[in-house]
């Protein structure tokens, strides 16, 4: 079956999201993960960083930079030739915007390589804030641009603006802004109900410690 993050066709977790009507404890539950989401501050990359100085009285966007040889890249970019692209695009929406590009943690780790032109991102971006926090900018932008980030979804989360580039699971459900809308994707879809699917009903999650199955809240 094809992975979530290959929109070149459905996926069990886009079936989830097309089809299935979620019952009230089902939504009862999503409620109280998004509330529990934004209460611990959990992001991916729970890593620490020092708030930034941001300018007053301007629209603040967010873009976070992505590792350009992952699969979700390869296959959902929709035509974005990487982030310096990525950036360029987001500059010509956003000409007034204060954009801040926070590159990959993987890439400043030094773990995986960076994308062709990467480091040319101040020609588009006002700010490059490698060490930012995550959280701390997810609670203060205005809005986040994404190609096909999970980033994006976090920002969902947290009640954030979200215009989507390329073509990850969370868009074309009516909750993001859709520069490359997928045609089969026709269901109109409440936050709630992307927590439901895509956390709760669709992946399998292990014990850290244990290896058991557990639950997503535990």
């Amino acid at each position: 079956r094809r992975p979530h993050y290959d929109p070149s066709g459905p996926s069990d977790l886009e079936d989830l999201l097309q089809t299935v009507a979620f019952d009230a404890a089902m939504l009862a539950r999503a409620d109280a993960l998004i509330a529990l989401l934004r209460r611990a501050r959990l992001t991916k990359y729970n890593l620490a960083g020092s708030p930034l100085d941001l300018p007053a009285g301007r629209r603040i966007v967010l873009v976070p930079g992505q590792v350009e040889s992952d699969h979700s890249v390869r296959l959902g970019n929709a035509g974005v030739t990487g982030m310096r692209d990525l950036l360029a695009r987001v500059r010509a929406e956003e000409p007034d915007a204060f954009l801040i590009y926070k590159p990959h943690p993987d890439v400043v780790s030094g773990l995986r390589a960076g994308g062709t032109g990467e480091r040319a991102a101040l020609e588009h971006a006002d700010l490059v804030a490698p060490a930012a926090s995550l959280t701390d900018l997810l609670d203060r932008v205005d809005a986040v641009h994404v190609l096909t980030s999970l980033t994006g979804f976090e920002a969902l989360v947290r009640g954030r603006e979200v215009v989507v580039h390329g073509q990850p699971f969370y868009a074309g459900w009516g909750l993001t802004q859709d520069r490359a809308p997928i045609a089969r994707r026709t269901r109109r879809r409440t936050l709630t109900e992307l927590v439901a699917a895509a956390l709760i009903a669709y992946p399998h999650y292990a014990s850290a410690r244990s290896g058991e199955p557990c639950s997503v809240e535990a």
